[in-house]
């Protein structure tokens, strides 16, 4: 909605009117809701912390029992999934508007140097937050190779 703009100071140029209309069009369909970004997912923060990694996932307003994280080899993926409130039966015909959205939310992380049976989760406050222990690097020795 706000956003800063390049201020260009050339008196020479003449007023475009179609140049407004293309700016306009560009912003509206770079809009999270025909990327389809701003539903199917969640944004994160990964802060590597010296021996492990943590990953903050923001997932307002789940419950913890609708938040499920899949081990499958060396991907840990995300999932969380929110019912609408809207298609209950009792509350049916009463919501004036409804905005918030609702739907399965997803995402994957590869974790291949990750000690994955090591790993730590919590939920709070809107705020799912996984330590990520490194596996620690195999030192290999070396050795003098004598030729006959």
């Amino acid at each position: 909605m706000f956003e800063l703009r390049p201020y260009r100071r050339n008196t020479m140029s003449t007023w475009n009117p179609f140049s407004e209309m293309e700016e306009m069009e560009r912003r509206f369909f770079n809009n999270d809701f025909f990327t389809g970004r701003g539903l199917a997912e969640f944004k994160t923060d990964i802060t590597d912390e010296g021996d492990h990694y943590e990953l903050k996932a923001d997932l307002p307003g789940f419950k913890k029992e609708d938040i499920q994280l899949q081990l499958d080899g060396d991907t840990l993926t995300i999932q969380a999934q929110r019912h609408s409130e809207h298609e209950e039966q009792e509350k049916k015909g009463k919501y004036v508007c409804c905005e918030r959205s609702y739907g399965a939310y997803s995402r994957s992380f590869d974790v291949s140097g990750i000690r994955t049976e090591d790993i730590k989760a919590a939920y709070d406050n809107g705020v799912l937050d996984l330590k990520l222990p490194k596996k620690t690097a195999e030192v290999s020795s070396s050795r003098q190779i004598s030729i006959d």
